[in-house]
């Protein structure tokens, strides 16, 4: 359901921040390192180390609000 909104933010700010989606199935340890409990998570790194996290989707304009916000 937030694909299409993460695909669109993604497009749009793709010259300031790079975006990366996880299949949490595929990659169980890594949902694990992270402690991944809902779909979707998302996730600021910079530099290796997360900076902020929000769990649940938002709307495109939420969405570029918050990695904006963040970057």
């Amino acid at each position: 359901m937030f694909a299409p909104t993460f695909a669109q933010i993604a497009a749009k700010l793709d010259t300031q921040a790079r975006f990366v989606k996880v299949d949490t199935e595929a990659n169980q340890p890594l949902a694990g390192q992270y402690q991944i409990r809902s779909i979707p998570t998302l996730m600021i790194m910079k530099n290796g180390k997360e900076t902020a996290r929000q769990a649940g989707a938002m709307s495109s304009s939420q969405f570029e609000s918050w990695v904006l916000q963040h970057l």
